[in-house]
């Protein structure tokens, strides 16, 4: 049976509707950096996912072509994840053409560079899509609060008022800065799942309250 990185590591891809603390470990990501309006349906946001899932698919499968991934063992490609702040103001999320962004995707920790500009050889050359912008990327995120939201994407602030009310309370600050970032993780497919029961991991890194 494929790992399922959702169903092994349930901490950090499956928490409550309340806010807990989590340590987050170490991990490897393929990623695209951008900025704007995540809605706009020509804008780099929607480009950035043309390239993650393609070459994410062309990792899972390369067991079935000649190239060879040491440790490679079959897995469940894991979800879309985002990092998201803006220059004028952190954690301020109304003007969506104002974001800057990470999507980002999981990869096991046995992939490397030389495996990722393999797949992005074989999208190349299989769909004509560069994916030149796309890199992997080693991200250690650390200490933070994290809650499911279940709903709408424009619907999240409730669910931060919530978290952040956890953090102030439980003697946290929040360490969002140029290094940590608003975190979602988006475990529904919008186009399937009505708005109002969509799944979001919401993370925010914190610090010790000194």
């Amino acid at each position: 049976m494929a790992f399922d990185y959702k169903k092994e590591y349930k901490a950090l891809y499956m928490p409550e509707s309340t806010p807990a603390v989590v340590d987050v470990p170490v991990m490897k990501f393929i990623a695209v950096n951008g900025a704007g309006n995540p809605n706009d349906p020509d804008g780099e946001y929607q480009k950035a996912l043309g390239m993650l899932y393609p070459v994410a698919y062309a990792i899972k499968m390369s067991y079935k072509t000649d190239y060879h991934i040491d440790g490679f063992f079959e897995y469940v490609v894991p979800p879309l994840e985002g990092l998201w702040w803006t220059d004028n103001a952190i954690g301020d999320f109304t003007h969506k053409s104002a974001f800057k962004w990470t999507a980002m995707i999981r990869v096991p920790d046995f992939v490397d560079n030389n495996d990722v500009e393999w797949a992005k050889a074989e999208v190349l050359k299989k769909k004509r899509l560069d994916c030149s912008a796309l890199f992997l990327m080693t991200f250690e995120e650390g200490l933070c609060v994290q809650s499911m939201h279940i709903g709408a994407y424009d619907t999240e602030p409730a669910t931060l008022a919530v978290i952040d009310r956890f953090i102030k309370t439980g003697g946290y600050i929040k360490d969002i800065n140029s290094s940590r970032h608003h975190h979602e993780i988006y475990l529904s497919d919008p186009r399937k799942t009505s708005p109002d029961k969509m799944k979001t991991v919401l993370r925010i890194p914190i610090a010790k309250h000194e």
